[in-house]
């Protein structure tokens, strides 16, 4: 089946990109590479580093996180950093390569005292001359206004999973709740990073559903993260089926073709992903990662790797 690569105006629907997903590998992957080459400098990673400035105690109970309260991880609640603490992890991912700097806060939503306290973080950052991003929860009346008016160019919220799969996730809110922050978000002139989890225990017809919803945003986001699931133990889904890495570069060569112009990002999971599966991600058209030695509070590889992988494979830093 021949499907034409899409236009942000003309997306792509759950069938045609379940019919991605039975492609033969190596036609799949030539595919998406000649939809990243044509789109993007192919030898080029973008890396953002992403700093946890609340951890911990967050009432909500997504199956995946380990900063719910619902849930015995060994993660304490912790109290929102001081501006001087963020300034400096700041600078010294600006200092390692980075050129987009994360901040994420464990909270449903964040109250306006707290928020007024993150946007003098997000404007620290922006005299640092890097790119800003933020993940606070659901955003209520007035919030993205406020955070665009501070100078925020990303706001990130994932849809984690297909819309039919989402209470088999989460049951303290709606996927649809999600959708209502990103509108407002968008509605503000900030940039999108929105997308998903792999290895959840959906199947593909579900991981072919997010694909199309993400694609089907008028534009599509910014900024796609493609996250493979860290089974934390403690939370629903320490026991998660072991998800085939061919699935995952599969998930990431869709993302491709159906967002052409978007950064799609390798995040969550690259610890325990060996060289060889990174650049098969590379290749079929991840072009951004998570850069440092932790997300949130999961591992992540040792800048030094990354290095010596970039280099290995001849790809520089954006």
């Amino acid at each position: 089946m021949q499907i034409d690569t899409p236009t942000p105006h003309t997306p792509v629907t759950t069938d045609q990109v379940a019919a991605l997903y039975e492609l033969p590998f190596m036609d799949l992957l030539q595919r998406a590479h000649a939809v990243h080459r044509a789109h993007h400098n192919a030898n080029a990673v973008q890396r953002s580093t992403l700093l946890s400035i609340k951890t911990g105690g967050c009432s909500e109970d997504c199956g995946y996180c380990s900063q719910s309260a619902r849930r015995d991880t060994g993660i304490e609640r912790g109290k929102l950093m001081e501006l001087e603490e963020v300034k400096q992890a700041a600078r010294a991912a600006k200092a390692s390569g980075a050129s987009r700097f994360c901040m994420g806060a464990a909270w449903r939503g964040p109250k306006e005292g707290d928020l007024a306290r993150v946007i003098e973080m997000v404007r620290a950052v922006k005299e640092l001359g890097m790119e800003s991003c933020l993940t606070l929860g659901l955003l209520g009346a007035g919030q993205a206004e406020q955070l665009a008016a501070a100078g925020l160019d990303y706001y990130n919220h994932n849809l984690d999973t297909g819309a039919e799969y989402y209470d088999q996730v989460v049951t303290t809110h709606s996927q649809s709740a999600r959708v209502d922050t990103l509108t407002r978000v968008r509605a503000a002139g900030m940039k999108i990073c929105c997308g998903g989890i792999i290895g959840m225990g959906e199947n593909r017809s579900v991981r072919a559903a997010l694909i199309a919803q993400l694609a089907g945003m008028n534009p599509p986001p910014e900024s796609v993260p493609i996250n493979h699931l860290v089974a934390v133990p403690g939370t629903p889904m320490e026991h998660a089926p072991a998800l085939d890495p061919f699935e995952f570069v599969r998930t990431i060569a869709a993302a491709r073709i159906t967002m052409p112009a978007s950064f799609v990002r390798l995040s969550a999971g690259r610890q325990q992903m060996s060289d060889e599966l990174q650049a098969l991600c590379f290749f079929a058209g991840a072009n951004s990662i998570f850069y440092g030695e932790r997300l949130l509070t999961t591992e992540n590889p040792e800048a030094s790797r990354d290095v010596a992988l970039f280099e290995r494979l001849g790809l520089v830093a954006l």
